[in-house]
């Protein structure tokens, strides 16, 4: 095991994450020619596989959450869940819980987001790292550079479950 990994993890993933994970195979397997990003999403520059930690990842996600254009009352934070094994490849997954405070809802509810950092291992270690996300609830696979992130993602998940907790009384 390299310097700064962590051992793949046994755990049943989140529906997002799993979800990350078909997708990014099933591309693997019926690859399509990429389009070229807009010029105006706000991105960065992903590590190159050679280079890339758990730590790293996690630095680079929270680099990236960054160039959101979300208002200051979001908060989040930022966990690694594990890594798994498909195909020869390798997923890093880590997800970010956001919410909003306010003086009088101090406690609103959270939204994850789900990263999927993908390694395909036959792939030349000098390119960059492959990285996705999913919000919560939602099937949809975004990627960094290809899709503006919308806060109102956020705020929809939130009121979804406010309105199930209504409806069943929690």
């Amino acid at each position: 095991m390299e310097a700064g990994q962590h051992p793949t993890l046994k755990m049943n993933l989140t529906t997002e994450s799993a979800q990350l994970v078909k997708t990014l195979l099933d591309k693997q397997r019926h690859p399509v020619s990429p389009d070229s990003p807009p010029s105006e999403m706000k991105t960065i520059t992903w590590v190159a596989i050679r280079d890339f930690t758990v730590e790293e990842g996690k630095r680079q996600i929270e680099e990236y959450i960054q160039t959101w254009e979300l208002l200051p009352c979001w908060l989040h934070s930022l966990d690694f869940l594990c890594s798994t094994e498909k195909e020869h490849n390798t997923f890093y997954h880590y997800r970010a819980r956001f919410s909003t405070t306010t003086w009088r809802k101090p406690i609103q509810g959270t939204a994850s987001v789900y990263f999927v950092v993908y390694i395909p291992k036959v792939r030349p270690q000098t390119l960059p790292v492959e990285v996705h996300f999913a919000v919560e609830s939602n099937r949809l696979m975004h990627t960094p550079g290809r899709t503006r992130f919308r806060e109102g993602w956020l705020v929809d998940v939130i009121d979804s479950k406010t309105l199930l907790r209504k409806a069943v009384n929690l």
